[in-house]
């Protein structure tokens, strides 16, 4: 007999889960949750929060390191990585126990059962042996990090995002394998906490998705500070070795205590018994319209398992879309812009389409606008001078954004309002926007979009110097 009967059962109580569960809460909904592991999922205890403090920790060690630059003494920091990561795990340790603690779900009415779910028929979730009848369904398992095909790797032993911060020190040596957000952020951080370390990227660039011409400038800043970033190149086989790992290279070969996998994800599906109720997967996931709805009407999917895009406020807005869709039929519908970050120093963000995207699309009807941030009074105070503000617009209105600068991160979600409002370049010129600041720029830009229209009707004006 199944249990009590609920609105909702959400499977998977991480980043898309824990925000539809309170928020569907709020709307009064019956709500059960069931995860597998840990609440809180990836965000907590693989991917943002303990990779963005493992950041904050490399930036210090660097920041130290050209003291210089500020007037003052340089001394070699003396780190102690296994206090770098105890760092990492406190501040783990401590989300755990607040906003994403099993007690807080709980208190808000959310009744939370621990094990793994299966789909008996759009209405009916089983956890362990326990049936569960529902209106809803909504699937947020997230994803995992997809493995390389390299011989003799899984012999040799590897890192992956999942297990890197379960280390109590930083590795002498590392090889990452990948060139995306997470092995390019990791990347640095482990060079700026004195680890020798390669980044092997099979394509013929890093971070593919982002504005080449930015990309570039950051590929640089990367090997300056002593990251061995090769393109273009693929492990070939690895080999354990007088308690090393060889890595070869072509006819390289690359001694290293440590490999650290960073190649992709792959969204957890498996187990959940989707086929047999008819939720269609394809190979980036869980098939969803823009309602995150699958083909069977009741079921519902966000985030990574979702196969749009893995990040954790996408997921966040994924998983609020489809409780609305769920209780309100039709509410919130049409194709969204997600922007993101890769939390490198200086970052790297962007929203919208790039430069040759963009002119793949429309051709001569496309400008960019450029700011550099060596013009900016706030990069010069700050001795942050390297990278630089792109806008990509279609006769004016804003189709893409690029940041290249401390906190770029905080500084496009200006440019994905305005992307998101369809607004002109010349609008955000309008808003008086705080001196000094990194994001003047985009002020500084729409000036300029607005100055360029303005000169069309030079004309009409009445000076005395044409009298």
């Amino acid at each position: 007999m199944a249990s009590t009967d609920y609105d909702l059962v959400i499977v998977g109580l991480g980043s898309g889960g824990m925000v539809a569960a309170e928020f569907a809460t709020r709307l009064g909904i019956k709500v059960a949750a069931v995860e597998a592991a840990r609440v809180g999922g990836d965000c907590l205890w693989t991917g943002c929060v303990p990779s963005k403090a493992l950041l904050a920790s490399a930036k210090a060690a660097h920041t130290i390191r050209h003291a210089d630059r500020y007037g003052i003494e340089v001394a070699p920091p003396r780190i102690d990585s296994a206090r770098v990561f105890a760092r990492v795990h406190a501040i783990q340790q401590r989300l755990a126990s607040t906003s994403d603690s099993p007690r807080r779900f709980r208190e808000l009415g959310v009744d939370l059962r621990l094990g793994r779910a299966r789909i008996a028929d759009p209405h009916e979730v089983i956890v362990g042996d326990t049936p569960i009848s529902t209106r809803f369904i909504l699937l947020c398992t997230g994803s995992r990090p997809a493995l390389a095909d390299v011989p003799g790797l899984a012999e040799a032993g590897y890192l992956t995002s999942e297990t890197v911060f379960e280390i109590e020190r930083a590795p002498r040596s590392l090889v990452v394998l990948g060139g995306g957000p997470i092995a390019i952020e990791l990347g640095q951080a482990f060079a700026r906490l004195g680890t020798a370390t390669t980044v092997l990227q099979r394509g013929p660039r890093i971070l593919m998705r982002d504005e080449p011409e930015l990309v570039a400038r950051l590929a640089g800043t990367l090997r300056e500070e002593g990251v061995d970033l090769r393109t273009g190149v693929t492990a070939d086989r690895v080999v354990a070795q007088s308690g090393a790992k060889i890595v070869h290279v072509g006819d390289e070969r690359l001694s290293v205590e440590a490999i650290l996998i960073a190649a992709g994800r792959v969204p957890n599906v498996e187990g959940l018994g989707l086929a047999q109720v008819g939720v269609r997967c394809g190979a980036l996931g869980i098939e969803v319209d823009t309602r995150m709805r699958t083909a069977v009407a009741s079921i519902y999917a966000a985030g990574d398992v979702a196969g749009r895009f893995a990040f954790t406020h996408s997921a966040g807005y994924e998983a609020a879309r489809a409780v609305r869709n769920m209780f309100f039929p039709g509410s919130s519908g049409g194709e969204y812009e997600v922007p993101w970050c890769t939390f490198t120093d200086p970052e790297l963000a962007h929203v919208g389409l790039t430069e040759g995207q963009a002119r793949e699309r429309w051709g001569d009807e496309v400008a960019v606008w450029r700011h550099e941030l060596a013009d900016s009074d706030r990069a010069r105070t700050d001795g942050s001078e390297v990278g630089a503000i792109h806008v990509v617009t279609r006769k004016g209105t804003i189709v893409g954004g690029h940041v290249l600068a401390a906190n770029a991160g905080e500084i496009v979600n200006e440019l994905a309002l305005a992307l998101h409002r369809g607004l002109d370049l010349a609008d955000l010129g309008r808003v008086i926007h705080v001196y000094p600041t990194y994001s003047i720029g985009i002020q500084q830009l729409g000036a300029d979009a607005a100055y360029e229209r303005a000169e069309r009707y030079k004309f009409l004006v009445r000076s005395r110097a044409a009298r």
